[in-house]
């Protein structure tokens, strides 16, 4: 399959930290109008997709839309700017960084600065400063000029375009989880070609970095049998990770399927079965306890959702150089189309014998 390049470009240029994301919202509520039978926006910002409401079995598959991020909390007479986090940031890689600060005036640049190593005592050099030791520059010349374009509460992102690397690689800020989102938008695109049995919600969730929490209000609304989470998923082909403690898990070697008490055996089993037999590449990793995805959130909603996660493998998840493989992306793609158009309203799918 061709994938919309053009269109992951969008999704991942667009800053849209968790809380904030109206901008990726627009584009995503864009994308489904033009394959979708329904489109809806709830009150919490989820935007969903619907191809072939009436049927009984309703599938959900969800990315989250939202990326981490900062927060502006304070300026002083200076003008320089003070943020805390939002979602999980390491403060190890702020310093240096090329921002952006999303205002009701739109997008304001800026720079995050710290005192330089040549200032510093000998003791300090080489710690990782907390984020309250940094500051974001804009070039004000005062915190009069900075207020007057810039106020608390106001979201900033880490600049971060996509970029290809070797061997059908590309990088990019956000990955976490705007792959996700990419594959749910890309899979309802073929879907809508195909003959269906079931309804499919493709669901684009808000604040999961915060908590799962549209994950959480999206299926209890669309309440559904079946969900599939897509997010991304630990690659450990790099140096200094443990795979004793990870997993095997290869960039381009295919998506990630998950065993585990957080997803249905029934739907797992499916999956492998229909990936084997479509001669998709897949790779499997264990889940002794929940995931920290939406999968979660999915499988506990209401009376219990038959729950499955497909992850993209990813390398240095939550900094601006997230790596992915667009062969892992295709074969996500495929992985999740071929599975819904293999589901039927028959299928029962209590964990029995297992």
């Amino acid at each position: 399959m061709a994938l919309d390049l053009e269109l992951l470009k969008r999704l991942v240029e667009t800053p849209s930290p968790s809380g904030f994301e109206s901008k990726i919202r627009e584009i995503i509520k864009e994308e489904m109008e033009k394959v979708a039978q329904e489109v809806k926006v709830d009150y919490h910002g989820n935007v969903m997709g619907i191809l072939n409401p009436q049927a009984p079995l309703r599938v959900m598959a969800a990315g989250h839309c939202d990326e981490i991020g900062l927060m502006v909390k304070y300026i002083d007479e200076q003008g320089f700017i003070y943020f805390s986090a939002i979602g999980g940031v390491d403060p190890g890689i702020l310093d240096g960084q090329r921002v952006k600060i999303i205002t009701s005036q739109g997008d304001i640049p800026g720079v995050i600065g710290k005192k330089p190593i040549h200032l510093m005592e000998e003791k300090d050099r080489g710690k990782p400063l907390k984020i309250h030791q940094l500051w974001i520059d804009i070039g004000a010349s005062s915190g009069e000029e900075a207020r007057k374009l810039v106020s608390p509460g106001d979201p900033v992102v880490i600049e971060g375009n996509l970029t290809p690397l070797l061997n059908d690689l590309v990088v990019a800020r956000g990955f976490d989880d705007r792959i996700g989102v990419f594959v749910v938008l890309e899979t309802l695109k073929k879907l809508a070609t195909r003959e269906l049995r079931v309804s499919f919600y493709a669901v684009a969730t808000v604040q999961e970095e915060l908590g799962l929490r549209g994950a959480r209000t999206s299926t209890f609304s669309i309440d559904p049998q079946v969900g599939i989470a897509v997010d991304v998923g630990f690659a450990t082909d790099f140096p200094e990770v443990e795979k004793k403690r990870v997993g095997d898990v290869k960039l381009g070697k295919g998506p990630i399927l998950h065993r585990g008490a957080n997803i249905n055996p029934v739907l797992s089993r499916f999956m492998e079965e229909k990936a084997r037999g479509k001669g998709i590449n897949y790779q499997l990793t264990g889940e002794p306890r929940a995931t920290g995805t939406d999968a979660n959130a999915i499988q506990i909603t209401r009376g219990g959702v038959a729950t499955a996660l497909v992850s993209i493998p990813n390398r240095y998840m939550h900094t601006p150089v997230e790596v992915v493989s667009l062969k892992d992306v295709e074969g996500a793609v495929d992985l999740i189309t071929e599975t819904v158009v293999g589901l039927s309203p028959e299928m029962d799918f209590t964990p029995l014998g297992f």
